[in-house]
């Protein structure tokens, strides 16, 4: 007797159900994302019981005629693709043909369906994998599939699912991300016979539109959020085989990364508010979380995550998305450069939003006393409470001390920026046409009105006084940032000054990390690590930039050796000493019980409104919070 069997295609399909299917919200899912490949303008979902009794996805796309459905229920059968190099240019949400008979072996299923050229729906009903009834009912143009009894044909599977509550919320989360995605479809989702979602179809022309619109309706308007939109290529290289001749070209691929990314001062405890999409297809990926985190660097305090809905768009063929059996997780083919790509859109969206909301200088008001401008949420209206914002810092020629007593004279920056949350002033004027609210420009900024000194509290918080409210900025935080900012531009400019080791340090590296620390040399020489060959793998340490404070200058070079491996060869050079800038520039920033006359205070403020990220220290702390006019009322029970 042969002990190798061919399992049933009843069996087949449970295993494959076990892979695509991992609890109720995966069947809303891949029922959805069908709806969407349908071309489907409205989709409406019913669960009961957390999906396990009842999931039921009714949409009002193409539909299919009877060949077609009976068909759509075998086993790799699929309307998406054709052949094996489809696979490589996937522009749908499904392609495998695996869900919907992994789904019916595992459930009493039900599909109806009916097309534009057919007069009658097709009904079909299929219990645990096996076809119970197929037959013509009634029924407008699209499908509505229910899915009764998850898992009932698998105890296993089915004690394994969560509380009712958990199952819940799963479904909602994934027909939010579907609606972030897909801001054009309306959604309605309905539990326990109670509506708990419904997003009307967003007509506006502009994505970037559409998208504000839809997190209005599912956040709130409070929700402070910066518009994002940077476009770019990369260089690929890509192989052509023709006449068993293999060549290689250079091809630029164009991408694009557009959304929302939370406002200094916006962050989270965790990564749930990290809705990342690429090509529309909600996905994980730590190499674009890394990006965010690079993207944002010190406007976050640690431990905390950024907040983002963020879509990167590029050639299909470039992006892998058949990685996963429930499709979540891709893997680029170049992930170096488009992670790249995507932290300099979420820095340069930081740095420009300093500009963007900064205006002339009012008349009477000298140039130094330009703009700190305050976030504006997705209503229009500004944050209070919130971290504030400047203009980026130019480069200076003047000498830097570390000296807490006397705070650096920089030049003013750019001025006549647009309203934030604008790219061009077309898009700020035919924004200014539509029928919904939208974002409008900021007040005066905070720094463009008289400010009034009033006071410090507790030796670290002083206290200014404005026509809108009351402003507190930390002395210390401030103070980090500005020197902070002084000493990296000291750095960037290579002029980093080097200090010799009494007894040079030789280091002894793999042939590996041989072979990769001596194509950056001089990048560690520009940041006054004095590297020099002393053999095949060994090393010559023969000083260290003056701020380092160690103790074993041979540990703290081949620390960083290891920073250079895991950031790749398109490490921002200026990253590898700004944890150890960030140390130095705590130690001489003024502290909490250092008293400052008012012309420091004053000079303190003007120094921080040309940093280019003014409103945290080094460390993500706020610098500057607002309190207005309106709050301080509240407070005081003025007003409700």
């Amino acid at each position: 007797m042969n002990r190798i069997r061919l399992l049933s295609e009843q069996v087949a399909n449970q295993i494959a159900a076990g892979e695509v299917v991992e609890r109720p919200a995966s069947v809303v899912k891949e029922l959805v994302e069908n709806a969407i490949d349908a071309q489907a303008t409205r989709i409406t979902v019913e669960t009961h019981s957390g999906g396990r009794s009842l999931i039921r996805v009714t949409d009002d796309g193409t539909g299919m005629n009877r060949d077609d459905a009976l068909l759509s229920l075998e086993r790799h059968a699929t309307s998406k693709i054709r052949e094996a190099s489809d696979l490589f240019h996937i522009g749908t949400m499904g392609f495998r043909g695996e869900a919907l008979p992994s789904i019916a072996s595992v459930s009493r299923f039900t599909l109806m369906t009916r097309d534009n050229d057919t007069p009658e729906a097709t009904q079909i009903i299929i219990n645990g994998g096996k076809i119970a009834e197929v037959k013509t009912a009634g029924s407008p143009v699209g499908t509505s599939i229910e899915v009764r009894q998850l898992f009932y044909n698998i105890p296993a599977r089915r004690k394994f699912l969560r509380t009712e509550e958990t199952e819940r919320s799963h479904i909602q989360h994934y027909l939010t991300l579907a609606a972030l995605s897909h801001p054009g479809i309306a959604f309605i989702l309905t539990q326990n016979g109670r509506i708990t979602l419904q997003l009307p179809a967003v007509k506006h022309a502009n994505q970037s539109d559409r998208l504000r619109e839809r997190l209005r309706a599912l956040q709130g308007g409070q929700l402070k959020l910066l518009a994002v939109d940077h476009s770019g290529h990369y260089e690929a290289r890509v192989q052509h085989r023709e006449d068993a001749q293999l060549t290689v070209e250079t091809e630029l691929k164009d991408i694009r990364v557009w959304g929302f990314i939370g406002a200094p001062g916006v962050s989270r405890g965790n990564r749930g508010d990290q809705n990342l999409f690429v090509n529309q297809r909600p996905i994980e990926n730590r190499g674009l979380n890394a990006a965010l985190f690079e993207g944002y660097h010190t406007s976050l305090m640690k431990g905390r995550y950024p907040v983002c809905c963020l879509f990167l768009e590029l050639d299909p063929a470039e992006v892998d998305v058949n990685i996963h059996p429930a499709k979540r997780e891709i893997k680029f083919h170049r992930e170096r450069q488009v992670r790249q790509f995507v932290a300099e859109a979420i820095r340069d969206t930081l740095l420009r939003f300093h500009a963007d909301a900064i205006i002339t200088t009012p008349p009477g008001h000298s140039d130094d006393q330009r703009s700190i401008a305050i976030p504006t949420s997705l209503d229009g209206s500004p944050a209070s409470s919130d971290a504030l914002q400047s203009q980026p810092v130019p480069q200076a020629d003047d000498e830097f001390a570390l000296d807490s007593s006397t705070v650096p004279d920089w030049p003013a920056a750019r001025q006549n920026a647009l309203p934030l949350g604008f790219s061009s002033r077309e898009e700020s004027e035919q924004m200014s046409s539509l029928p919904v609210p939208i974002p409008q420009p900021s007040p005066p900024p905070l720094l463009a009105i008289p400010l009034k000194l009033v006071g410090v509290i507790g030796r670290l918080y002083v206290v200014l006084e404005s026509d809108r409210g009351m402003v507190l900025m930390d002395q210390h935080a401030a103070h980090e940032r500005v020197l902070f900012e002084k000493m990296l531009e000291r750095m960037e400019s290579g002029h980093t000054p080097s200090q010799r080791l009494l007894l040079p340090e030789t280091i002894e590296l793999s042939a590996r990390d041989a072979e990769f620390l001596k194509r950056h040399l001089d990048t560690l020489n520009r940041l006054g690590i004095e590297l020099s060959e002393f053999g095949e793998t060994t090393f010559l340490l023969e000083a260290l930039p003056p701020f380092v404070k160690t103790g074993d200058p041979r540990q703290f070079a081949t620390n960083i050796v290891d920073t250079l491996k895991a950031s790749g060869l398109a490490v921002n050079s200026m990253r590898l000493g700004e944890d150890m800038v960030a140390k130095t520039v705590c130690r001489h920033a003024v502290k909490a019980n250092d008293s400052l006359n008012g012309p420091e205070l004053e000079n303190l403020v003007n120094d921080l409104r040309r940093c280019r990220m003014p409103y945290t220290c080094p460390h993500g702390r706020p610098t500057l919070i607002e309190f207005s006019m309106g709050e301080l009322e509240k407070k005081f029970g003025r007003v409700q």
